[in-house]
């Protein structure tokens, strides 16, 4: 599978708290009502009692999410924070049991079993595999592998249709598979499927039924640049371009847009970005569930030279913060590369273009050098914290806002990629040990701390520092430290400052 920056890496836009459990779960909703093909009636989604969705969709509001995809709707809509009783007003009984799960490989797995309002019944196995990125590996019990960023077709049938299927031109059908007396065929496509094809397959001798699943990212039409810090650093130097552009080339060849196209892409993700920090900083904000509001007082102390030091690592601190209160009130943000990071990237680069003139193009440029670093994340590890820790969040985060910096600084692809390895390396191992189960505790400030750091990174680079130890390891090595955990450490809220005593008992606020 090919990373793009937009489908993995800086986005889903989103309410927040968590881009695993929300915007994910979002995602699977809404392409299992396209498989579906009509109005559900009935929908169970069920989660692995051991798993990470098990213990903590309620507060981070995988349910909501869901729900929204399950009527259609996108997750940005408003009716996302009354989703369940709008699903039930418009007769659509969706319940989320925790049981044990015969699938169960991965802490982020979603049993759905559908029931149209024809009867239909259609079974959808999933996964949340970071960063808002699913998987579906199961369809009545077949197996799949697709990730919602294609059109596929699922025939099922009471025979072997073989040599039998039309193909359109370039595209093959998957290997049939056989189960207790029933086949089933599988296409992936880039377009949506034309109405002659669905009409020639549904009139097929022993076909019973055509579904189709719509995907809900860019359809991915061109190839890859690079898959590797090296790669990628080898096209730069042959280029004779920045980190920047060569990711911006790379986005544009893999999604078949042109050069315009992803630059304004880029910069309306960012004003999502900008808008979340200013919301964050305002004198009312959406309450949370455990934390106050306290970006706005940080902001106005740095502005009154009433802290210990203050400037502009505070000033980005504080703005990273205030985006986090606001993904913390299930507002809207922009994953960057989750939600549960969400804060680390704008507050770096909000600092950037309101105290530094960081505008248009350069702005889009040096976004897309911190999403280079996220892309070979998505590479060769993860996005999600239930499967490595909080390093592979906010700690890649702040990986991405060390590379932007020197970007913006005009460093080259190499001293770019070093200060997003040495910020990598001080954040290898970090946990994830969310109190009760909210995106707040400890994540806040961790983000804060991330974009105070991705300027730090940036200067000691450029500074002078070499570092010995290049990325694609960094990254290899902070996968394998990520695997090491126990499950108690992963987004189980189970371990760390999770069980302390004061954690604990931390009122929540309704």
């Amino acid at each position: 599978m090919s990373v793009s920056i937009f489908n993995h890496v800086l986005g889903p836009i989103m309410h927040g708290p968590s881009s695993s459990h929300t915007a994910a779960s979002f995602h699977i909703g809404r392409v299992c009502r396209s498989i579906l093909g009509e109005k559900p009636g009935s929908v169970n989604c069920a989660f692995d009692k051991d798993g990470s969705y098990g213990q903590t969709f309620r507060q981070q509001g995988s349910d909501k999410a869901f729900a929204v995809g399950m009527m259609g709707l996108e997750i940005t809509d408003d009716l996302f924070y009354t989703a369940l009783e709008g699903a039930e007003e418009r007769g659509i009984h969706i319940s989320f049991p925790v049981e044990d799960l015969a699938v169960k490989d991965h802490p982020n797995v979603a049993d759905v079993r559908m029931v149209g309002e024809s009867g239909m019944k259609v079974t959808v196995c999933a996964r949340s595999i970071g960063g808002g990125a699913v998987k579906f590996t199961h369809i009545n019990g077949f197996k799949t592998n697709f990730g919602g960023d294609t059109y596929e077709v699922l025939v099922f049938s009471e025979k072997s249709l073989g040599k039998e299927l039309p193909s359109p031109e370039g595209f093959f059908w998957n290997e049939e598979q056989y189960s207790k007396g029933s086949c089933f065929n599988h296409l992936s496509l880039l377009a949506p499927p034309d109405e002659d094809l669905l009409n020639v397959l549904k009139g097929m001798d022993k076909v019973k039924s055509v579904l189709v699943a719509e995907p809900v990212f860019f359809p991915k039409t061109g190839e890859a640049l690079f898959k590797s810090a090296a790669e990628m650093l080898s096209w730069c130097r042959d280029n004779h371009v920045s980190l920047g552009e060569a990711a911006m080339e790379y986005e544009a060849r893999l999604l078949g847009l042109s050069r315009e196209e992803v630059i304004k892409e880029m910069l309306r993700r960012y004003e999502v970005m900008e808008k979340a920090a200013e919301a964050g900083l305002a004198e009312k904000i959406p309450s949370m569930k455990l934390l106050y509001p306290s970006a706005r007082k940080v902001m106005e102390a740095e502005k009154g030279n009433r802290l210990a030091v203050g400037g502009i690592h505070t000033r980005a601190a504080a703005r990273a913060m205030a985006v986090m209160h606001i993904n913390g009130a299930k507002g809207l943000v922009c994953a960057a590369p989750t939600a549960g990071s969400a804060g680390t990237v704008p507050g770096v680069f909000v600092t950037l273009r309101q105290e530094m003139g960081l505008e248009g193009d350069n702005l889009a440029r040096a976004l897309f050098a911190a999403s280079a670093v996220g892309l070979v994340v998505a590479e060769r590890a993860t996005f999600a914290a239930e499967v490595a820790g909080c390093q592979v969040e906010i700690g890649v985060a702040g990986a991405m806002g060390a590379a932007g910096v020197a970007e913006f600084a005009g460093a080259g692809p190499e001293e770019a990629l070093n200060a997003a390895a040495i910020s990598l390396q001080n954040t290898m191992g970090s946990v994830c040990d969310l109190v009760q189960g909210f995106v707040e505790i400890p994540c806040h400030t961790r983000n804060a701390a991330a974009a105070a750091n991705a300027f730090l990174c940036a200067d000691l680079v450029m500074g002078g520092y070499e570092n010995p130890v290049p990325l694609d390891e960094t990254i290899d090595a902070m996968y394998s430290v990520g695997k090491m955990m126990p499950p108690e450490l992963r987004c189980t809220a189970k371990g760390g400052l999770a069980i302390c005593p004061s954690a604990l008992t931390i009122p929540i606020q309704e």
